[in-house]
């Protein structure tokens, strides 16, 4: 018996050795990464289309890898929602100062779904007000600092899907597939599930088989009938293995880097939305502007990013005092977990030396733009 024990013990100690040993090596692999590792990703998997990068500086495009290629946005699709929400303040339909209960966005949280984001807002705005709501600006501002799920859910509500989508003519993204809900998404596989009696496997491979345009409608289905039932609660905390979120992953709205950086183009200028919209819009989408640091070489900027499981994207723009001007976006998928923590820390090196760095500049337009 104490030779069994102490095998066990033994093989125990070895696992929490590795276990130790690769999570050194993971946090060194990250720590050391920039830029370059970016641009390596960049190389290596243009064929395979599980990278696309589209950069103008000044007008001029200096880098296009797989521009019309059609990935998942994630997060990054709330850029969509923010700017309907500015245009609907800008006309009055909405008010930005009305108060929003913290029960009401509550209610679209689905815990251990978002990474701690709307948890890390709530906080934020609880230190900051005090009390049990929040003005509907703070909502937006959530949504694209924090990413909170639950906020973009609350606002697709209160705008309007089909206004949301408005946005996709007004600005000729014929390549963007349509903006449906992110969290109730989340209970789709719960709904066939209950309603039909399936199991996992069953239901998984009828998801599969689904039309897109049959699975936003399911979606959307649920999110004019929110809350969940108590069993499709009980069955998407199930579900939540890698199969589904993979799943869930693929079948969210995709667009292209190059139409996000016409996007981008667009807001950078200042002139294709009226003054009245960016009045709402820009302390929204830009607080990165918040940043004394920025503030001393920028004139403006706004950037929004995107991450699952799989997933890592990001679209900005940028003006810089010396009269730069910088718009970029990037989409990767089928990343491993080293790939997107790796290029997730080069992301931001990378566009600043874009900005700042000529040379680098130069360097970047040779390898992407020919």
């Amino acid at each position: 018996m104490s030779m069994i024990m102490w095998s066990v013990a033994g093989g125990v100690s070895i696992l929490v050795f590795f276990l130790v040993l690769f999570q050194v090596h993971f946090q060194r692999e990250v720590s050391q990464s920039g830029p370059a590792d970016l641009v390596q990703f960049v190389c290596d998997n243009e064929s395979s289309k599980r990278a696309a990068l589209f950069i103008r500086y000044n007008g001029e495009v200096i880098a296009s890898v797989n521009p019309s290629v059609r990935m998942p946005l994630a997060s990054t699709v709330k850029i969509i929602v923010a700017i309907e929400y500015a245009r609907q303040a800008a006309d009055g339909r909405i008010d930005p100062e009305q108060p929003v209960s913290l029960d009401a966005l509550r209610s679209f949280y689905v815990p251990k779904t978002d990474g701690g984001a709307h948890e890390a807002w709530l906080s934020h705005v609880q230190a900051m007000y005090g009390n049990d709501s929040v003005p509907l600006s703070e909502v937006a501002s959530g949504m694209i600092a924090y990413s909170s799920n639950a906020n973009t859910e609350y606002l697709l509500q209160l705008l309007g899907i089909n206004n949301v989508n408005d946005v996709l003519s007004l600005f000729g993204l014929t390549d963007h597939e349509p903006v449906y809900p992110l969290v109730s998404t989340l209970f789709v596989p719960a709904r066939l599930m209950t309603e039909n009696e399936w199991t996992k496997k069953q239901t998984a491979q009828r998801i599969e088989q689904m039309k897109l345009a049959e699975y936003r409608q399911c979606s959307i289905d649920i999110h004019e009938h929110w809350p969940p039932s108590h069993q499709e609660i009980k069955h998407m905390y199930r579900m939540m293995n890698m199969t589904f979120q993979k799943l869930w992953s693929d079948r969210l709205p995709r667009s292209t880097v190059e139409e996000y950086a016409t996007v981008m183009a667009k807001l950078n200028s200042k002139s294709f939305l009226s003054k009245e919209v960016h009045a709402y819009l820009d302390p929204v989408l830009e607080q990165i502007m918040k940043e004394p640091a920025n503030q001393q070489w920028l004139l403006h900027a706004g950037k929004k990013g995107g991450s699952t499981a799989f997933v890592l994207t990001e679209a900005m723009y940028a003006t810089a005092k010396d009269g730069g001007r910088m718009e970029l976006a990037f989409f990767s998928d089928g990343l491993t977990v080293l790939e997107q923590a790796k290029l997730l820390r080069a992301l931001n090196t990378f566009e600043r030396e874009l900005l700042q760095n000529e040379s680098y500049r130069q360097k970047i337009k040779d390898l992407f733009s020919g």
